[in-house]
């Protein structure tokens, strides 16, 4: 339950005597509010005020008070370390601080275990801490954003990696077979391995970034795997920057590396 408090709440009386079991009580007419102090609970008793029934005499009762409806509380007995009695029409309901609610703060005092945080909307999400050795530290970052997590699916934006470690079968060089004569790359052929197997000559084109915008720094890999020579090809009005612009022989490789909009290079294996 959320604790709720109260520097202006009023005391008041019991309009009618309840007994130690009792789940409601009824405040004196029109003191209802005045008691409560502004509060306001939430419904389905998610809320908790906290009155003494009887203070400072032998029969003082803790209670709680979880929801109202003017005059008329819904109340939790017997607590923090109280018990349960009979209260007379007339006895005192008076809004106070009680060891209950002081081990909660000290329970609250860091370092906890855990800390629950309400849903905006619904729901609630706790934060854990794991067992470490000695102390450790979580910075926040000093910005309105959203903390990335390990089991979502999340995008990063302007980061940089330092020497990481990537454990992910994605990451394998996914090939392209080509057994024509021809052929233009695709998008989909960035960071692939394009064989080429003919007994013909074949010709591969770089397409202009018009029709197919690769991302400066675009890398499409390329084997000529049969017997005909491979000749790189540019579209019109693309660079290809090197040494050569076909494969020296079978098995040769190359790699296409695009430097700028319509311009790239190609290494490799080339004559």
């Amino acid at each position: 339950m959320t604790r709720q408090y109260s520097s202006i709440s009023v005391e008041t009386t019991l309009a009618s005597t309840i007994s130690s079991t009792a789940t409601t009580m009824t405040v004196a007419a029109g003191t209802g509010s005045a008691l409560l102090g502004g509060v306001t609970l939430a419904a389905g008793n998610v809320d908790q005020f906290t009155v003494a029934l009887d203070p400072d005499t032998t029969s003082e009762e803790i209670v709680f008070i979880t929801a109202s409806s003017s005059d008329t509380f819904t109340i939790t007995r017997a607590r923090a370390g109280t018990s349960g009695v009979q209260h007379s029409a007339g006895a005192t309901v008076k809004h106070v601080l009680t060891s209950d609610d002081l081990n909660a703060f000290k329970l609250a005092i860091s370092p906890v275990a855990s800390m629950g945080f309400a849903g905006s909307t619904s729901g609630s999400t706790t934060v854990q801490a794991t067992a470490v050795a000695g102390t450790t530290t979580l910075t926040l970052p000093a910005a309105t954003d959203t903390l990335v997590g390990k089991a979502t699916t999340d995008t990063l934006t302007n980061k940089t990696l330092t020497s990481p470690t990537i454990n992910d079968a994605k990451q394998n060089l996914t090939l392209n077979a080509q057994t024509g004569t021809t052929y233009t790359f695709v998008l989909a052929d960035n960071g692939k391995l394009v064989t080429l197997d003919n007994a013909s000559a074949i010709t591969v084109t770089v397409p202009a970034n018009s029709s197919v915008a690769y991302a400066t720094g675009a890398i499409i890999n390329l084997q000529q795997i049969g017997a005909g020579q491979v000749t790189v090809a540019a579209a019109g009005g693309v660079t290809i920057n090197g040494t050569g612009t076909k494969t020296r022989a079978q098995w040769s490789a190359a790699s296409l590396v695009k430097t700028a909009t319509d311009t790239w290079t190609l290494i490799g294996d080339i004559s």
